[in-house]
């Protein structure tokens, strides 16, 4: 039962963000979308308290436990994120908004981009392994609650995965291609620069003189 609301959790939470963005941009209806998009916490609230009263029904703790766990400290910290950035996407396309920056690709900027990313996963791994401590001190030392912990277990892993991901943008910069060691990095995709979506420093200086 916990795997197929899981499903669809992550069903609904696609319905509910296609539909809110739908109606702010197509029916321009901005309180109803809002409305809508303030669902999408009502499902990790449905799926965590179902995971409770099936505990609370005398449940055995199994994988579904710990990866509604998961899903709930990822959503925390990623689905507002997602939905920024969709938005974001969505006014462009459908409201002639101007285009969403692009995230940084080269030096520090990227590093610091990647760094913030895995500040998100570490907060997603928290929220997880506290769900799951809760679960564990609600079973007792009675109770098996091997399967719990080695899902804080995977949720530690992730952090470090991809913290290790991150440290690398930061000891080993990503350049452009062709870009020799120790220049200057752009300030942008040189491809937005080429299309104007990011300022040119050449173009700036002519315009200064």
């Amino acid at each position: 039962m916990i795997l197929a609301l899981i499903i669809a959790c992550e069903a609904g939470f696609w319905v509910l963000l296609a539909a809110g963005l739908a109606v702010r941009y197509l029916l321009r209806r901005r309180r109803l979308s809002t409305v809508l998009l303030l669902c999408e916490p009502v499902l990790e609230v449905v799926l965590f308290v179902v995971t409770v009263v099936d505990l609370r029904g005398g449940a055995e703790p199994d994988w579904q436990h710990g990866l509604a766990a998961l899903y709930i400290g990822f959503t925390v910290a990623y689905g507002h994120y997602t939905i920024t950035w969709l938005d974001g996407h969505a006014a462009h396309r459908l409201a002639g908004a101007p285009r969403p920056p692009k995230p940084p690709r080269y030096g520090a900027a990227r590093a610091a981009h990647e760094g913030r990313l895995w500040l998100r996963t570490v907060l997603a791994a928290a929220v997880a392994a506290a769900l799951l401590q809760g679960g564990i001190w609600y079973i007792g030392g009675d109770g098996d609650a091997s399967t719990l912990r080695s899902f804080q277990g995977t949720a530690l892993r992730a952090v470090a995965i991809h913290g290790l991901i991150a440290l690398s943008y930061a000891l080993f910069p990503k350049r452009p291609k062709g870009a020799p060691e120790g220049s200057a990095l752009p300030a942008g995709d040189p491809q937005d620069v080429a299309r104007g979506q990011v300022g040119d420093p050449r173009k700036d200086e002519e315009q200064v003189r």
